[in-house]
């Protein structure tokens, strides 16, 4: 017998030649789709780095409670390089900041699960050079 697999659905549409929107549940987040750029809207490349920051988040939201480590506040900085030909994201790097007083070695814990079972984390990681640390803010 399989488990039951979580499935998420996001549409998007193009509203004119400077930006697109995409929906989900009952939210919408306006697209940067102008080839020139927009300062007001996250293109797909920047898209992807918020995808992977809110799994992490997401994450050490799911894992505190079961590990009892206690935070005040959790924040996180990517950057990407995007390689042209094939163009993809080449590498990432991040930095996950955590406000707690908890030691060294459950900082660590928390990074590796951040790691493990992170969903966007493990689909982004096999294709692109994925590094960065877990310190206290």
């Amino acid at each position: 017998m399989s488990a039951t697999k979580m499935t998420f659905h996001v549409s998007a549409k193009r509203n004119d030649a400077h930006s697109s929107s995409a929906y989900c549940k009952e939210a919408s987040l306006l697209i940067d789709t102008n080839l020139a750029g927009r300062l007001d809207a996250f293109n797909p490349a920047e898209l992807l780095l918020a995808a992977l920051s809110a799994c992490m988040i997401k994450g050490i939201e799911r894992v505190t409670p079961i590990l009892k480590f206690q935070l005040r506040g959790v924040e996180v900085e990517l950057n990407g390089v995007r390689q042209d030909s094939p163009p993809k994201m080449e590498s990432i790097h991040y930095i996950i900041r955590v406000d707690t007083d908890e030691n060294d070695h459950r900082l660590a814990l928390l990074h590796d699960n951040v790691k493990k079972f992170g969903t966007v984390f493990n689909t982004v990681s096999p294709g692109t050079e994925l590094s960065g640390e877990l310190i206290r803010k």
